[in-house]
């Protein structure tokens, strides 16, 4: 796999955790406003928020992951060491 291929798979991850932690927000922000106005109560928020946010958790790794870190941390250490 080229350089390319890699930046563009690292770049597509990244902004799907983008949009979906959006919705995320959006829609956790919605069923509040419905649980406070008609239900009374939260804990269909609670459950939306805790199941859901396993998947944007799941993306969020995927897209920053600890590899990419160590890759920048490696090539920022040979140029140090290059000059």
């Amino acid at each position: 796999m080229n350089l390319r291929q890699r930046a563009e798979r690292r770049v597509d991850a990244k902004i799907e955790f983008q949009e979906n932690l959006y919705k995320y927000i959006i829609v956790n922000v919605i069923i509040a406003i419905i649980c406070l106005l008609f239900m009374k109560s939260f804990w269909l928020l609670f459950i939306v928020m805790f199941f859901w946010g396993f998947d944007v958790l799941d993306k969020f790794f995927k897209a920053y992951s600890i590899k990419d870190h160590r890759e920048k941390m490696i090539e920022n250490e040979l140029s140090k060491m290059g000059e």
